[in-house]
């Protein structure tokens, strides 16, 4: 699905969300779409000098430790592009919660997610609060398997 990529609502060149103001105002919205519209950019460019850097490397070069360190960088920059196209993905379905209206606040108890958490981390779906019981949960869930 597409996500649209204009606002109508300008933001301020030092803008910067605080506690303070309305969660999710239109600023603050918009801040953050801007946010992770760059951050998905980003990434993808980062993806195409990959794929053009790759293409250009011959992976048949004579001596075998050159030929095993090259193919080794390979499989490394391909594990990390797939964690990225992974990314670029939980980015996508950030701005669609943008769209409509539910980005910012938790999937497990609709609370609004912190400013700081989702200025370190802005593809959050979780409080950090929901966030540590589903980790303990699932380390839990892992002890009882071992």
């Amino acid at each position: 699905m597409a996500v649209a990529e204009t606002s109508s609502t300008i933001l301020p060149p030092d803008y910067a969300p605080s506690e303070d103001e309305d969660f999710m105002n239109p600023v603050m919205t918009e801040y953050f779409r801007q946010k992770l519209l760059n951050w998905r950019q980003e990434l993808i460019s980062g993806s195409s000098e990959t794929i053009q850097s790759m293409q250009e490397d011959n992976l048949q070069k004579p001596d075998l430790t050159d030929r095993a360190s090259a193919e080794t960088d390979h499989a490394l920059e391909l594990r990390t592009r797939d964690r990225e196209r992974k990314l670029i993905s939980k980015i996508n379905e950030a701005l669609e919660k943008i769209e409509t209206g539910d980005y910012g606040f938790c999937e497990e108890t609709g609370e609004p997610i912190s400013i700081k958490r989702l200025e370190a981390r802005p593809v959050a779906t979780l409080s950090l609060e929901a966030q540590e019981r589903h980790e303990r949960k699932e380390r839990t869930q892992r002890d009882l398997r071992e």
